[in-house]
């Protein structure tokens, strides 16, 4: 095989708009493309600053519906600075916030469809 990265992620939506803000204005993604696509369908597609890999938010899949996506995995540099910015945005985190592993420490939400997220730092 000669594949060479994950190119995207889709992500289950009911709002493409309400994700697409909150992926842009409450995560910091950059907008990679918000275009039509077909009749009535539209390609929304979003990314970390300087990521290789994007995430699609969907509409289209029957096969997954709007939250059905778990364990999305974000990597950051500084853990406790971005669950304290969240907060202030209003996102509620799990188990009372950041907690300890032996590989590292992380943060669990949920986007506004319910998609689960870990925001991780990772013990180098």
């Amino acid at each position: 095989m000669t594949v060479t990265h994950v190119q995207l992620v889709s992500v289950p939506v009911s709002d493409q708009d309400r994700a697409r803000d909150f992926y842009v204005d409450v995560l910091g993604f950059d907008l990679v493309w918000d275009n039509p696509m077909g009749p009535g369908g539209r390609w929304v597609q979003v990314a970390p600053k300087g990521a290789a890999t994007a995430l699609t938010l969907v509409t289209w899949f029957p096969t997954m519906p709007p939250g059905s996506l778990k364990g999305l995995v974000l990597e950051t540099d500084d853990l406790d600075g971005d669950v304290a910015r969240l907060r202030e945005q209003g996102v509620v985190f799990a188990d009372d916030g950041i907690q300890t592993a032996p590989w590292g420490r992380y943060a669990t939400f949920d986007d506004p469809d319910g998609n689960g997220i870990v925001l991780q730092a990772t013990r180098v």
